[in-house]
């Protein structure tokens, strides 16, 4: 059996269903809309700095992929969550250039998740090895310095690593509910100075007469969006940073 891979340049120039069926239904930020919606408002495009790559893989003589991964070429390294600034400098005082390289990751997500699509196929394997393969050969033809994968899963790190990548590991903390039957529960496992100090927070804050409504898909008004922006934006100066969405 022989396969061919095709690189497009924007997500919309492959159907919603065909990439949502490689892509599955478990990780929302590598399905179709969110990458679109990146690409289409400009925050992940190529006058941003994001230029697509994507990579598909076919059967040949089939016209439905069988294999997809999201990648872009990248001049710089803003975005990611991963901070290589230092291997930019030390491979640039070498003489050589670091941008453009190549990335495959989702735009402003330092969520984990899958790389390599496959859509449940029988031989997933396999499909994500051609998907790196072909990665690697076009870091190579767009003359890029490198090709790197970030925030992937499990599976997605078992097969860049068997290809020979060099394997970077870094931790996040990630909050876990451990049965706990209520909130004082919870502060019952805790050292005594740490449940007095979340106790004065929240009793803080309820003195100052804040009021926390919980709101689910049509229930979030244009209003409240555009709060939530006027929040994100906030949040992004007083960082001393760039917000990364419009």
């Amino acid at each position: 059996m022989s396969f061919r891979a095709e690189v497009i340049g924007d997500i919309s120039s492959i159907k919603a269903e065909d990439w949502n069926r490689l892509a599955g239904n478990d990780n929302p930020f590598v399905s179709h809309a969110f990458l679109y919606a990146l690409e289409v408002t400009g925050c992940a495009a190529p006058q941003a700095g994001w230029q697509a790559h994507h990579i598909l893989i076919y059967e040949n003589g089939i016209d439905t992929p069988i294999g997809a991964m999201p990648l872009y070429l990248k001049s710089h390294s803003y975005g990611e969550y991963v901070f290589d600034h230092g291997w930019a400098d030390a491979y640039q005082r070498s003489g050589r250039q670091y941008y453009p390289k190549m990335q495959s990751s989702v735009p402003f997500t330092p969520a984990t998740g899958p790389r390599f699509l496959t859509g449940g196929a029988e031989n997933p394997q396999h499909i994500a090895q051609l998907l790196l393969n072909a990665a690697q050969q076009l870091t190579t033809t767009r003359d890029a310095s490198s090709l790197h994968i970030t925030f992937m899963d499990e599976s997605s790190c078992k097969t860049a690593a068997s290809a020979g990548m060099l394997e970077r590991n870094d931790i996040q903390y990630h909050w876990q509910n451990q049965n706990y039957k209520s909130f004082d529960d919870f502060l019952a496992s805790l050292a005594s100075r740490k449940r007095k100090q979340i106790k004065k927070e929240r009793s803080s804050a309820l003195a100052s007469g804040v009021e926390i409504r919980l709101l689910k898909g049509s229930e979030i008004s244009e209003q409240d969006w555009d709060k939530f922006y006027q929040f994100y934006v906030d949040t992004g100066s007083r960082k001393w940073g760039t917000p990364y969405l419009n």
